[in-house]
């Protein structure tokens, strides 16, 4: 068994507040007991500052990180910024995939996610020639999870044509498996290594969006999740074109093509759901789906302001990604989820920042599959990470608000499954995270 102090936490898991003097108690990766209002006991590890429940980071693309900054100079579109993520991809193959990835989630675990949802499509070799493991990718992001400390929930993603009724092409050749079931059959695969059900790893599956994916195989997908009883996500209406496409080849929104072929339930999340009409919002409501937004890259590649609130009324409070990494800072995706709609109102409150909370942890975890992770009580998987509350941002900030002003820097502890990842804001695993990223995205940019 394991102790920690903390002079401030965020407790409880439906209406989490701020307590005192805390002290926490572990065993086997689990809080066995959550003690407010009491001092520091001398046999107890102090942390500084507030603590507060791990963060879920629900929606990745890992080897977007090395893209930041690289983008900015030509303006354009999603789709015009997608010609330099299509360069990237190019470039990688397991093993420098895994060397940034292990860098991407380390960054990550500084930030304070202790779980991430993987959302993988680069899964071949150059052409769609299989590597010799045809799982090689999908394992090298696993193993780069399992090193640096988060929890990894892979969604291995089903992308099979370049838009509705088009063939893949060059890079995208990368993305395919011929047909839904040739998905299956190599996602059956991934699913059955020993590597894939280690401790904090799950596989799950996703639907790319109904551009990559035909509409007779979104039901192939949907019906191997729901058997291997594994979280299923899907991009949806990020851009108004892909609603235009849908509606050009299906008469119908990408929500409804999705219902029409069984994608849609309480195990399927909806990331971005930007662009969503109020009969889609209430379709989501109805089956039971929640939903991933991911407002900083929203904001990136301007893809335009969703109905969050609205959202969050049909379908529960949403989870947060950081998605294409242009930064890495789940407390500025939950404030932008509520400044989204200040902007798009004009008017403020919209959520509450217990609310704000739940979606950056608990929201999120369970999306990911892991619905014991996200809060700080007995039962809860020991996940801890600690707040500098006098850092110049949070100096002087009632720690019951620390939500509307943390960031990614303040974060200080990192405990995982009751081990410590990250002590004094030095990840103890990969203890030069910057160096090394400098240096392999200098590498693959040549």
């Amino acid at each position: 068994m394991r102790r920690w102090w903390a002079p401030y936490a965020l407790v409880g898991s439906e209406l989490p507040r701020v307590e005192w003097g805390v002290v926490f108690e572990e065993d086997g990766g689990r809080l066995t007991r959550v003690v407010p209002g009491v001092a520091a006991p001398p046999d107890a590890n102090r942390l500084t500052g507030l603590a507060v429940p791990g963060l879920a980071n629900t929606h990745s693309h890992a080897f977007h990180r090395a893209l930041r900054g690289r983008t900015h100079f030509q303006g354009g579109t999603f789709w015009t910024w997608r010609r330099q993520m299509y360069s990237l991809a190019e470039r990688l193959d397991p093993d420098s995939y895994r060397r940034l990835a292990r860098l991407v989630y380390a960054e990550m675990a500084l930030a304070g996610i202790t779980s991430v949802g993987e959302f993988h499509y680069l899964h071949h070799d150059i052409g769609g020639i299989r590597y010799d493991d045809q799982n090689a990718m999908g394992l090298a992001v696993v193993d780069a999870a399992r090193e640096a400390g988060p929890r990894i929930t892979l969604l291995d993603t089903c992308y099979l044509t370049g838009g509705i009724d088009t063939p893949l092409d060059g890079v995208q050749l990368r993305f395919g498996d011929n047909d839904a079931h040739g998905w299956a059959v190599r996602a059956a695969d991934l699913a059955g290594r020993p590597e894939a059900t280690a401790p904090g790893v799950r596989i799950g599956a996703a639907i790319h969006s109904v551009r990559a994916v035909p509409a007779s195989g979104i039901g192939v997908v949907a019906d191997w999740a729901t058997s291997h009883r594994a979280p299923l996500h899907v991009h949806l209406s990020e851009q108004r074109a892909e609603n235009d496409m849908c509606q050009a080849a299906h008469g119908c929104t990408p929500t409804e093509l999705l219902h029409r072929h069984g994608a849609l339930g309480p195990g399927t999340t909806l990331v971005h759901a930007t662009h969503l009409s109020v009969p889609d919002i209430t379709e989501l409501g109805a089956s039971g789906a929640s939903v991933c937004l991911c407002p900083t890259t929203e904001q990136d590649l301007a893809d335009g302001i969703g109905l969050g609130r609205a959202l969050a009324d049909a379908c529960g409070t949403p989870a947060l990604g950081s998605d294409g990494h242009s930064a890495i800072d789940l407390f500025a995706e939950a404030r932008a989820m509520e400044l989204h709609e200040r902007l798009r109102t004009e008017t403020r409150g919209h959520f509450t920042p217990q609310e704000l909370w739940s979606a950056a942890t608990s929201a999120g975890h369970a999306a990911l599959g892991w619905p014991d992770a996200g809060w700080l009580d007995t039962g809860a998987r020991a996940d801890i990470v600690t707040l500098d509350l006098d850092s110049v941002r949070l100096a002087g900030v009632d720690p019951s608000a620390a939500i509307h002003a943390a960031t990614a820097s303040d974060v200080v502890d990192v405990v995982i499954d009751g081990e410590q990842v990250v002590s004094s804001g030095i990840h103890l695993r990969v203890p030069e995270v910057s160096a090394e990223m400098r240096e392999v995205v200098r590498q693959l940019w040549g």
